[in-house]
This record gives structure tokens, sequence and C-alpha cells, in this order.
């Protein structure tokens, strides 16, 4: 009989670890409201959307412009987002696909070409974060020769994104135009 009952609370322990226990993330899970990597998709999400549109916006002939010598023309800027978003998934051992090296700002000049790179470049970033979880993004890393974490990486590259992103807008609207998100509002906003 105490044989039987031991087996019975065991079993019953068993059955309680395995179903009533929190579950362990995994990094192929979706991830959860409010974790960093939820956050940190959020922000790459919006500012795909911002950067793609605005240089699909703008138009073919203006993607040799810049302000002035020596500045970043406006495909050279959306080439250097779409670059950096390769470096920074490399600094933590993502590598990056065959045939994309450190030259696309001078690579890519036509927006024929920077936009589909564009397009690409984000997938990658995507790709690189979807496989986290919390726990991963916790992780020490090097970044510019200091210590860093995982996070801290994707932190610094949500910067340089935001960053491009104020450059793209004032290099539109120093063009006549207006950026994409900003002329769907506002015409919402006009009476009919």
């Amino acid at each position: 009989m105490k044989k039987l009952s031991w087996r019975v609370a065991l079993a019953s322990l068993a059955f309680l670890a395995t179903f009533m226990a929190p579950r362990v993330a995994r990094a192929s899970d979706p991830p959860a409201q409010g974790s960093f990597r939820a956050e940190l998709e959020i922000q790459i999400n919006d500012l795909e959307k911002k950067l793609v549109s605005l240089a699909e916006a703008i138009p073919a002939d203006k993607y040799a412009w810049r302000p002035a010598e020596g500045v970043r023309s406006i495909s050279e800027a959306f080439a250097h987002i779409a670059q950096s978003n390769y470096m920074f998934p490399s600094l933590l051992g993502v590598k990056a696909p065959d045939g994309i090296g450190n030259d696309l700002e001078t690579k890519l000049t036509k927006k024929e070409e920077v936009v589909p790179a564009l397009k690409q470049s984000f997938q990658h970033l995507h790709a690189a974060i979807a496989g986290l979880t919390d726990a991963d993004l916790a992780k020490p890393a090097k970044l510019f020769q200091r210590e860093s974490s995982v996070l801290g990486t994707y932190l610094v590259a949500m910067g340089h994104l935001h960053e491009h992103l104020g450059q793209s807008i004032a290099y539109a609207r120093m063009n006549g135009i207006v950026p994409p998100w900003t002329a769907e509002r506002e015409a919402k906003q006009k009476p009919e």
C-alpha cells in the first residue's frame, strides 16, 4: 500500500510540474506583449513602413540629389540604412546574405535598386531578431569596442534608424515631398 501511495504522489507531482508550471518561452514563440523582443519588433515595423514608403514616394530622378557637396545623396542615405540593417546583426554573429558587402552606398544608386534592397534588409533584420528570447537579448555583446548586450546593440540600431528616418524626411521635404503617412493623415482631416 505504501508503494502505491508513493507512486500516486509522484505521478501527481509529475502531472502538476508538467501542466501547472509556467512554460518556458522558446525563440520560435511569438513575443509576449510588452517583452523586449515585442517592443523591438514594433519599432522595426514602424520604421520599415515609414522608410520604405518614403523611399517609394521620392521620384527616381531625385535619388542623386544631395543637400550639399560631401553629404549623402538620397540613394546613399537609403542604401546606408540598408547596409546598417545587415551590419548590426553581423556584430552579433548573424551572417549577412551572400553578395552583401560594405559597398551598398556606392553600388546602389537608382531607385529601382535601392527600394528592393531596403526591403530585403528589413527582412534580414526581422529574421535576426525573430529567433531571440528576452534571455537572449540580455546576453553580453561587444558594441564598437565597449561592453554592451544583444538588446543594447539593437537599441543602437533602432536609434540609428530613427536618425536616418529624420534625415530622409528632411531630404523629402526639401524636394517638396510630403511623407506618405503625413499626407494620409492630412487627407483624413480635410473637410469634405
